[in-house]
């Protein structure tokens, strides 16, 4: 079966289609988090370093670190910084190092600018999971070499030149595009994680049914691993959280075997450890029961992110296990 191998200094998570739901925490990202951008503005990674010991603590296996949107007057002066692809580059290496000093798990290096992205590369220990790759012609050319490098896996995102259609049919050849010419490359189809493009419910009905459909056909007929931004699918909604909730379990059993979402929501990562055990990828129940006490805490009044973080640093003292390994 098809499995991504991603690898932090010495930590090994799998992406795979009989392996637990792989989570992505999403929330090292400055776009749309104003506070978070004027911070980094100033060098103040604070705000950075919490999101990932919370993220982590919460059930995040894998951390995405984007580097885009920060921007100031300062630097709409200084030509350096034309079109931005001077102070992506620098703040994806800060960021990279900031992070894998704390936590210990596998890497997403998220960027638009091919600089930002070769920029985590080279900062990022073990084997990062490189976002992303689109079907356009120039994106492939630049994207791809890189992935072949660096011997890293990559997230190929179903839309091109024409933009992101709305037919499940075009998104699902812009994915079968992006496989074969990576192919073109020599980098193998388990190195590559099809992002089918989530619609908001709230603006296409049968956008939920898509989705479902589309990881079918990329399992079957492709035999890619899949991800998605798991909140897409609730945009302009009221009650959020409770759309995620039902939809990220209905992924998953239609195959879909990783996510971008925020695991410092209580209510996604229930579903998703429920859906491990429904899905016999969580042996004997462990890891339900585990999360289960961390929910007890949270109705004796922690917030989740506190209880969360308790559970982990006594999972510690207790001599919790650790494994994984290092890419040679």
């Amino acid at each position: 079966m098809t499995r991504t191998v991603l690898e932090s200094k010495t930590k090994t998570v799998v992406i795979g289609f009989d392996d637990p739901f792989c989570v992505i925490g999403e929330r090292i990202n400055p776009t749309g988090r104003k506070k978070l951008a004027a911070e980094l503005e100033l060098d103040d990674f604070s705000t950075v370093e919490r999101d990932a010991l919370e993220q982590v603590a919460c059930g995040a296996m894998v951390l995405d670190i984007n580097s885009g949107a920060v921007f100031t007057n300062k630097m709409a002066d200084d030509p350096r910084y034309a079109d931005n692809n001077f102070v992506e580059p620098a703040l994806m290496k800060s960021l990279v190092e900031r992070v894998q000093a704390l936590v210990d798990v596998p890497l997403c290096i998220d960027s638009s600018v091919p600089g930002a992205l070769e920029n985590g590369l080279m900062a990022a220990e073990g084997r990062p999971l490189l976002n992303s790759v689109t079907g356009e012609e120039e994106r492939l050319e630049l994207v791809l070499p890189l992935v072949k490098k660096y011997n890293v896996p990559v997230v190929a995102i179903s839309n091109d030149d024409t933009g992101i259609s709305e037919d499940p049919d075009v998104r699902f050849a812009v994915a079968k595009k992006i496989v074969e010419r990576a192919a073109e490359f020599g980098i193998p189809a388990h190195d590559i994680v099809v992002d089918p493009l989530v619609m908001p419910i709230g603006a296409m009905a049968t956008a939920g049914q898509q989705v479902f459909t589309l990881v079918r056909r990329l399992r079957d007929e492709l035999g890619v691993n899949t991800t998605c931004g798991a909140s897409n699918v609730s945009f302009g909604l009221p009650n959020r959280h409770g759309v995620n909730a039902a939809f990220l379990p209905m992924a998953i059993g239609a195959g879909m075997t990783s996510a971008i979402m925020n695991p410092v929501r209580s209510v996604e990562m229930e579903a998703i450890h429920a859906a491990n055990m429904l899905m016999n990828h969580d042996p004997n129940g462990g890891n339900w029961i585990g999360f289960s006490r961390v929910l007890d805490a949270v109705k004796d009044g922690a917030t989740f992110a506190e209880a969360a973080q308790a559970a982990a640093a006594s999972g510690a003292r207790s001599g919790g296990r650790r494994g994984g390994r290092r890419r040679a």
